[in-house]
């Protein structure tokens, strides 16, 4: 039972094509920064830089009234998520107004890891979640039994951590079962963080269509 785990790498450049949080989204030409469709029509923040397998995810969550935007909804319009092919992207204009800029960005690193099954002592008619045994499990170093959770900045691939079936999103234009693609953790400070409200952020994609949406628990 492995779990990709992504872990904050220190500060890098705003255009880098590693993964991140932070930023400015790289895009193919002629992309036009998204608006909030829920409550203020302003430009929605950008969270994070994604590479996957067949592109780039890139995810963007209003911010420019928190609380009175419904961006835990993948339909209410307050956030959006793009999977873009890797060839030609760009750097794209970022508009005057809004919140549209995390203060720092922050750069992802990847880890493998496989959760000790033997250690989890809950009872055992309860299915362990993968995410949750990887994330407080995390070793940075040998003999660091806990880890530092701070610094898991969520994870890539597996399957969403506690989400109810019924709320995972159906794609807009051919209306199947989205599949799921990340989590996302606010981050490890206050200047790095992406405000999730203090809940877990999930990511999914219809790679068929090319669409993604975005949710919280």
């Amino acid at each position: 039972m492995q779990t990709t785990l992504m872990i904050y790498d220190g500060i890098t450049s705003a255009d880098s094509d590693v993964p991140r949080t932070g930023g400015v989204p790289l895009a193919p030409a002629g992309f036009t920064w998204p608006l909030c469709g829920s409550c203020c029509g302003e430009p929605l923040q950008f969270f994070a830089h994604l590479p996957v397998e067949d592109g780039v995810l890139s995810v963007f969550v209003c911010q420019n009234d928190p609380g009175a935007c419904e961006n835990w909804d993948a339909y209410s319009g307050a956030n959006r998520v793009y999977l873009f092919p890797r060839e030609e992207l760009q750097p794209v204009a970022v508009p005057e107004t809004g919140l549209t800029l995390l203060p720092v960005t922050s750069a992802i690193r990847t880890q493998v890891v496989t959760p000790d099954l033997e250690e989890h002592d809950d009872d055992d008619d309860v299915v362990p979640d993968p995410y949750d045994l990887a994330r407080s499990g995390w070793k940075l170093e040998p003999g660091d039994r806990f880890g530092k959770q701070r610094e898991v900045l969520g994870s890539l691939g597996g399957s969403p951590s506690y989400l109810e079936d019924d709320r995972v999103p159906a794609c807009p234009s051919c209306t199947g079962t989205m599949d799921f693609a990340a989590h996302l953790e606010e981050g490890i400070s206050a200047q790095t963080a992406m405000n999730l409200g203090g809940q877990l952020g999930y990511v999914f994609v219809c790679r068929a269509c090319r669409q993604g949406a975005f949710l919280t628990d």
